[in-house]
């Protein structure tokens, strides 16, 4: 399925044979934080997330197969920005603060995803190519319900939202050890059920997230919007943030909207969006 850009933001795949990468560009000067709920993550720079750290801006997300073989995407990301002078500045240089999360999928016992990978889907985002979701970019080996024995769809989606003057992007890879609930509770697929299921299918997953704004925010209250990401995920996955998931969500805002938002509605909203674009990832 073909997408819109996220707002201001550009946004890229590289599809690969069973795996992919996801490139998010956001403008310059993009605050951002974030937060890992699931107990077996595959991340870069997310300490650069807390609110605590020095620096709160972030100038790409890459989302990637391969686990953490397909973390090196990101390398090649940084070197792009790097050769257009974009990053934080220091007195080498600019350095680009690229934040990685990748998911688990059959490419770990083959080809992951390389940095060549993260710099074509970045490029992609750049030249403004077509944008799809489904099983594309990150989403390609992505897979649901392991936890009934079962192999169902997975994939990137994606879902819009507004809280006021300000409008919401979430992104989602979707590759959960648990089931997809539609918005009524119940789980999407209902092929049979594993009596017993084997925890050996419960060792390759992770649902990975972006949530994109263009209010005006502190880092502080972008941790804030990853967190009510994650509230997303409870609504939309069951289970949500086992062990075996490596679920985190990263929280990005554009300033763009500078008359004030109430950050509790942003919030809400952004739980809402987040839990529209997890049951898209697996309808399309």
């Amino acid at each position: 399925m073909s997408e819109p850009q996220l707002l201001s933001a550009h946004a890229g795949n590289w599809t690969g044979d069973g795996t992919g990468v996801t490139v998010i560009l956001p403008p310059p000067g993009t605050v951002g934080s974030g937060e890992v709920r699931g107990g077996a993550p595959a991340t870069r720079e997310f300490d650069l997330l807390d609110p605590v750290r020095l620096v709160d801006r972030v100038d790409a997300v890459v989302l990637s197969g391969g686990s953490a073989f397909g973390l090196a995407a990101g390398d090649g990301v940084m070197r792009l920005l790097r050769e257009r002078g974009l990053g934080y500045p220091t007195g080498l240089g600019p350095v680009p603060i690229v934040v990685g999360m990748s998911i688990f999928d059959g490419s770990v016992a083959g080809v992951p995803p390389d940095s060549g990978s993260g710099r074509e889907a970045a490029l992609a985002a750049l030249r403004g190519e077509e944008f799809r979701t489904g099983v594309a970019g990150a989403g390609t080996g992505a897979r649901t319900g392991r936890w009934r024995g079962r192999l169902d769809p997975g994939g990137l989606g994606r879902a819009d939202g507004a809280a006021g003057a300000a409008r919401v992007v979430a992104l989602a890879v979707v590759n959960a050890w648990g089931d997809v609930l539609g918005s009524e509770g119940r789980p999407l697929f209902s092929g049979e059920p594993v009596e017993r299921p084997d925890t050996r299918f419960g060792r390759e997953n992770t649902t990975i997230a972006v949530v994109l704004t263009d209010a005006r925010l502190s880092k502080a209250d972008c941790h804030l919007l990853a967190q009510s990401g994650h509230t997303g995920f409870a609504r939309a996955l069951h289970p949500a943030h086992s062990r075996y998931d490596g679920d985190a969500v990263v929280a990005l805002a554009t300033g763009e909207v500078t008359e004030d938002v109430d950050l509790d509605l942003l919030r809400a909203v952004t739980a809402e969006v987040m839990a529209e674009a997890i049951r898209a990832a697996v309808t399309h």
